[in-house]
């Protein structure tokens, strides 16, 4: 079954996404066109706003995560980038990544304010908590 969706992520720089993913050891493929999914829409779950079925499948780039089954579509859109997923069990992605991506959304939040800090003149420090990852910005 195909359950497509948009992770819910705005995504305006490709070089952070491309760190999101090296931290999470998945391969950022640059140019490849289509992402693999259940590959037939089935009407089973709303599409993502702003897609049609013709969209499904195709993408400007794509992620590639170890030991899953499908792929992420990354999705040029105006002046920034959307992903798609099949979010469906045996496609492996949810196993990997977690409910909603939130480990790819950590990661590229991580990997954004690392990136502005340094822009900024600041250092960051990253620490592991029980609670996730803490970030200790030094002025």
């Amino acid at each position: 079954m195909s359950h497509i969706a948009k992770i819910e992520l705005e995504i305006n720089d490709l070089e952070t996404l491309r760190q999101a993913c090296k931290r999470l050891e998945l391969n950022f493929v640059d140019n490849q066109t289509t992402y693999k999914w259940y590959g037939s829409w089935v009407n089973d779950t709303p599409l993502p706003e702003g897609i049609t079925v013709a969209d499904l499948g195709k993408c400007n780039h794509a992620i590639r995560v170890p030991g899953a089954q499908y792929e992420i579509g990354i999705v040029k859109r105006d002046q920034k980038y959307v992903l798609l997923w099949d979010y469906w069990d045996r496609g492996g992605l949810v196993d990997k990544l977690g409910k909603n991506a939130g480990r790819l959304k950590q990661a590229y939040t991580i990997e954004r304010v690392r990136k502005e800090a340094r822009l900024k003149g600041h250092r960051i420090c990253e620490q592991k908590t029980n609670q996730g990852i803490r970030l200790v910005l030094r002025i």
